[in-house]
Order: C-alpha cells, then sequence, then structure tokens
C-alpha cells in the first residue's frame, strides 16, 4: 500500500477539462496526409495529466490533448503531448490567430545550452511521439487549424481542428486556465515531495 505521504495527490483534470463540441461547427481530426488514422470528427476534447516525474533533476509534467469521437465509442484518443509550460502560449496563440484571422506559427524552443535534451511538444497522429519543432494555428471563418512540423520535416502535418466561435474560445480559456493552476499546483506538490523522499533516504557512507 502506497504511504500517503509519499504519493501525489489524485486530480481528475479529464472530467475537469471536457468540452463537448457538438453543438459547434463541425471538426476533424487526423486531416493531414500522414495520419496513421482516417480522418475521425470531433464530439468532445480533454486535457489528461499522462504522467508526472522527474527528468534531470527537476519535477516534469505531461499532459494530453485527447479528442473523442462517436466514430470511436468514446474512447479517448491522444493527439498532442507536452510540458507543463505549453498551455500558456498555446492558449495565448490560438485567441490571438482567432482574433486576428491571421496564422500564428508557434516554434517549440529546444533546451538551454548543457542540459539534457527532452521532449516538449509530440503529436501522435502520425506516429507514437513525434518530436515537433513548430505548431501553426490557421484561422477559418468556422473553424481553427491546428498543424504541426516535425524535427527535419518540410511540410507542415494538419492534426485537428477547433472550433472558432466566441463560445468555444471563453470556454478553452476557462478550462487551460483551470488545468494549468492545476498543472502549477501538482508541480509544486512533485517537487516538494522529492524533498521529503530525498530527506527520507539513509545517508551515504
Amino acid at each position: 500500500m502506497v504511504d500517503p505521504v509519499h504519493a501525489l495527490s489524485d486530480r481528475n483534470l479529464e472530467a475537469a477539462t471536457m468540452l463537448w463540441l457538438k453543438r459547434e461547427a463541425a471538426c476533424f481530426a487526423c486531416l493531414g496526409p500522414h495520419a496513421a488514422s482516417a480522418p475521425l470528427p470531433i464530439d468532445a476534447i480533454n486535457l489528461d495529466l499522462a504522467s508526472a516525474d522527474y527528468f534531470a533533476g527537476r519535477a516534469s509534467l505531461w499532459v494530453t490533448l485527447d479528442v473523442r469521437s462517436a466514430a470511436t465509442n468514446g474512447k479517448p484518443i491522444a493527439v498532442l503531448g507536452f510540458d507543463e509550460n505549453f498551455l500558456r502560449p498555446f492558449t495565448r496563440a490560438l485567441i490571438e490567430a482567432a482574433a486576428s484571422r491571421e496564422p500564428h506559427r508557434m516554434t517549440i524552443l529546444a533546451e538551454p545550452d548543457g542540459k539534457p535534451p527532452r521532449p516538449r511538444v509530440v503529436e501522435y497522429v502520425t506516429g507514437p511521439g513525434v518530436l515537433l519543432r513548430e505548431l501553426m494555428i490557421t484561422p477559418h471563418d468556422a473553424v481553427i487549424d491546428i498543424s504541426s512540423r516535425s524535427a527535419g520535416a518540410a511540410d507542415d502535418e494538419l492534426l485537428l481542428q477547433l472550433p472558432r466561435s466566441d463560445s468555444f474560445l471563453r470556454a478553452f480559456a476557462e478550462v487551460t486556465y483551470l488545468a494549468d493552476q492545476t498543472l502549477r499546483a501538482t508541480l509544486r506538490e512533485s517537487e516538494s515531495l522529492a524533498r521529503r523522499r530525498g530527506a527520507s533516504l539513509p545517508a551515504q557512507p
């Protein structure tokens, strides 16, 4: 049995961030030419806290953006995976692109010099966690295209669409704010847990 003092609190991010799209413009996932799946109609999206761990001496969280469809009996299908620092700039870029009607390209920054490389943002549409170097957010009248470019690729891959309506953008900002607060709390708890575990280890001779 796990000692509660040495375990993270269970935070149900999936349930708290569920957004239903059935009343929005029709949106689809897996639209790119290299997608491993046929195009998939999206009925709902949610964020899921997939893992909390330590990497190269610091706490790290991993989150997935999942889509759900009647075509898959509502089973969550991850399309994007990212660390705890991604939600804020992504939400800002999505809102700015929708408001300005101008495409917005996000560059995924590499680790600073001297630190081991680690995944920052990946896509699961064309493979099992393809490392990304750019995301393109392209607004249209009713939807916003989310495309990616992997390291070494010459072209963008269309991953999914999201609604461009005011109601969706407001709801998305609300759930990503909630998710960001939850991730920050989990990160602080993970760091505190690591310190307690380190303090409980016997001293090395």
